[in-house]
């Protein structure tokens, strides 16, 4: 094993600049496929009659061997395909990793379990992988029979039917002349010289805990938790889905058992750990990189001088596209001059007019309902202006002294004038009005810089004579401009969600302007007359219609300085506001969380074909083989290991005598107990719960996958062992639901 929810909140421990290039990166598995497996006669010619079969019937694997050997001679994955060549017109069969040689053969593959079970639910499948067994341990079949007892396990508590079925197989199918059943992992524990002991067998799909006194198994005190190594993978596959939902690449069930054996390992306290497995410091130790196979695409490489004529192209494509922003903007600014100056003409206009029934007929022709939104528009047009003028032309363009322009026919009569002249009057007239309204602007902004400098003096006295409040206000101020700001972004990507209320309530307003007949106010007295624009706040539906263009990009870069402007300020002044409390800083990628825990430590480039087929196990790394001590986070309602161990030995053997002898060996078995630091976990945890006068030990067993077999073997090759063999005899006459009960097997329920 590989040694060593989420939010976005900023992390600020550790983080530096952005790490470089990971050291390793690990590659998804090939399928299993081994090649040819040639017959091996070896192991029958040295075998005689009284010379046991030792089958190991696990869900993980079929392993095989003699009694006399020190390890199983065939590892064979427990599955079968066959299918029929219409154009050879042959049937091909493969069993085990053989599968993974053809495509089709990959396509037809049947387990002989059910998925994530230890029950055989397809037995073509198990007759075929025997076969294969039998075949390549070269088995002389020619008399009919195999002419060999057979030793086969069978998992704890296992069904009549199923024992019965597969005594039927080995008798009839294959002339077995005996048949022993026993529990894997007490013959796991056997081998490794067990007695009295708590035996944790946590394999492919499922856990036991066992009490063993006396060499004998307590198994009315036995207990499952249905979690292995199958359901692990199952699990990690479940996580790497909704981590990456669109992730390119494939991870089949095989590939994501070896992500799980080779990367996950037991936290030794997995709270603490957790919180802090995405903290920048040691990020690229505990970050796993998988990468998938991917295609790159390819890029046809370009010489110096090509890439010199292609970035010159690009500086003069930008400085096109910066000619084209300002004549757009200088277009955009003269016409609002050109609207500015009709409005203010208009404004002199109307106080010429004496009667309010013409004033409101020269209003309504201008779309305004009264003389206070004509001014008002007057004022938004006045602040653009400036506005665009000092960021586009800067302040001293409008500083400039021009001499004082002079409009001599204002002061002429219009009877005095002809037809030409009072055109030329009205022109001086307007000339003039810009001019005093351009004056107006200069004294309104002097008046403005007085008051900006008046204010930044008394705030300069009150951040002297009160520091703690100053930086207190500037702190809240500043947390209101960063709510605004996420609620415009919050409403923005509402507004990309056609589901969200936000854009229903948005098409709800603009299908009700564009209907028919769309909603009206009606009278208090009852009449349904039509009286949109009575109040001003029905001018606000087109604001709320609005997607973000406009005077919301204004609002939005005004936002964005007066808070870059208080930062400043606090970064000058308040000594526990740092850059990393910028929200610049908090925005940056090397300091969310969120891509700590997709990408890791490195930056991402989402036009790469190679990232974009990588995986990052960080947190899933130790979250996979919790689920054993901590079921819940599963969703599994069951105890976990420590619960049902602590159980096992403080209530249900606690009037035993042989009860300080069970917690002086408890012993690990089968592949699920291989993760690093499970030992420790365990023992950590049970001393936790025991009293501290009591003596434990625990240890694992030597192989923790191979010796089931091997004790398997040791057991069958005694003679004393002969008398737990059901012969074929005892089969017929005493029917398949007959076992012979021993130390190392299942008793009759």
């Amino acid at each position: 094993m590989a040694p060593s929810a989420i939010s976005d909140a900023p992390v600020t421990s550790g983080r530096n600049s952005p790490k470089p290039p990971p050291a390793r990166i690990w590659n998804v598995s090939e399928p299993p496929f081994e090649g040819y497996r040639p017959v091996d006669n070896e192991g029958y010619a040295r075998s005689n009659h009284d010379t046991a079969i030792i089958i190991d019937n696990g869900s993980s694997a079929v392993r095989a061997g003699w009694s006399f050997d020190s390890k199983p001679r065939l590892s064979v994955l427990p599955n079968m395909a066959r299918y029929r060549d219409r154009k050879l017109n042959r049937t091909f069969t493969f069993i085990g990793s053989d599968v993974y040689s053809d495509g089709t053969a990959r396509g037809q593959s049947k387990p002989i379990y059910e998925p994530g079970g230890n029950i055989i639910n397809n037995w073509d499948a198990m007759e075929g992988v025997l076969d294969y067994c039998f075949v390549k341990m070269g088995i002389d079949g020619r008399s009919g029979s195999i002419d060999r007892p057979i030793v086969m396990t069978e998992p704890v508590a296992n069904l009549g039917y199923t024992r019965k079925t597969m005594s039927e197989i080995l008798f009839e199918c294959y002339g077995a002349p005996s048949v022993a059943y026993g529990v894997d992992s007490l013959f796991s524990y056997s081998y490794n010289g067990g007695r009295n002991g708590l035996v944790v067998d946590s394999s492919y799909t499922s856990t036991h805990l066992i009490p063993v006194v006396d060499a004998k198994p307590l198994l009315s005190q036995a207990t499952r938790l249905n979690w292995g190594r199958f359901q692990s993978a199952q699990y990690l596959l479940k996580l790497l889905r909704l981590k990456y939902p669109s992730f390119p690449g494939k991870i089949s069930d095989t590939q994501a058992e070896d992500l799980v054996r080779e990367h996950c390992y037991v936290s030794q306290n997995y709270e603490e750990e957790l919180s802090r497995y995405l903290d920048w410091t040691g990020l690229e130790d505990r970050d796993h990189i998988i990468q998938a196979p991917y295609i790159e695409q390819v890029v046809v490489q370009k010489t110096e001088e090509e890439l010199a004529i292609a970035a010159e192209k690009r500086k003069e494509s930008g400085r096109r596209l910066q000619a084209q922003a300002a004549k757009m903007r200088l277009e955009k600014l003269k016409k609002k001059e050109e609207e500015f100056e009709y409005y203010v003409q208009l404004q002199a206009q109307l106080q010429e007019i004496t009667t309010k029934k013409e004033k409101a007929r020269v209003l309504e022709s201008n779309d305004f309902d009264d003389e206070g939104q004509l001014d008002k528009r007057v004022k938004e047009l006045e602040k653009s202006i400036k506005k665009t003028r000092n960021k586009d032309l800067g302040d001293d363009a409008e500083e400039e002294q021009q001499e004082e322009p002079t409009f001599p026919l204002l002061e002429v009569p219009d009877d005095q004038l002809d037809e030409e002249g009072i055109k030329q009057k009205r022109q001086q007239r307007l000339m003039k009005s810009n001019y005093d309204a351009r004056l107006r602007a200069r004294v309104e902004k002097e008046k403005e810089k007085a008051r900006q400098a008046e204010e930044q003096r008394l705030d300069d006295e009150r951040r002297e004579t009160d520091p703690e409040g100053w930086i207190g206000e500037r702190r809240i101020a500043r947390q209101a401009i960063v709510q605004k700001i996420k609620d415009r972004e919050r409403l923005k990507a509402e507004l990309g969600n056609r589901k969200s209320l936000a854009n229903q309530m948005r098409m709800k307003s603009i299908a009700n302007l564009a209907s028919d007949a769309p909603s009206k106010k009606r009278r208090r007295g009852g009449g349904d007359d039509d009286t949109f624009g009575a109040d001003d706040a029905d001018w606000g539906v087109y604001r709320t219609i609005a997607t973000g263009e406009g005077s919301d990009d204004e609002e939005e870069e005004d936002l964005t300085k007066s808070l870059k402007d208080i930062e400043a300020q606090l970064l000058m002044h308040d000594p526990n506001f740092t850059e990393e409390s910028t929200r610049e800083a908090q925005t940056d990628w090397t300091k969310s969380v969120l891509h700590a825990f997709f990408h890791g430590p490195y930056p991402y480039d989402s036009e790469s074909q190679r990232e974009a087929h990588q995986l990052h196990l960080n947190v899933e790394r130790i979250r996979v083989p919790e689920v054993v001590f901590q079921p819940s986070i599963a969703g599994l309602d069951q105890a976990g290991i420590i619960e049902i161990a602590s159980t096992i030995l403080t209530e249900r053997l606690a009037n035993n005598p042989r009860r300080d002898d069970v917690l002086n060996d408890i012993f690990l078995t089968g592949g699920n107990t291989l993760f690093q630091g499970f030992e420790e976990r365990l023992r950590n945890e049970l001393r936790a719960v025991l009293p501290a006068e009591q003596s434990m030990k625990v240890r694992r067993a030597k192989d923790c996958v191979l010796d089931s077999w091997r004790g398997a073997a040791r057991w069958g090759g005694k003679k004393e062992n002969r008398r737990n063999f059901i012969t074929k005899a005892e089969w017929a006459e005493k029917g398949g639901e007959y076992i012979k009960e021993h130390d190392l097997g299942n008793a009759l329920g």
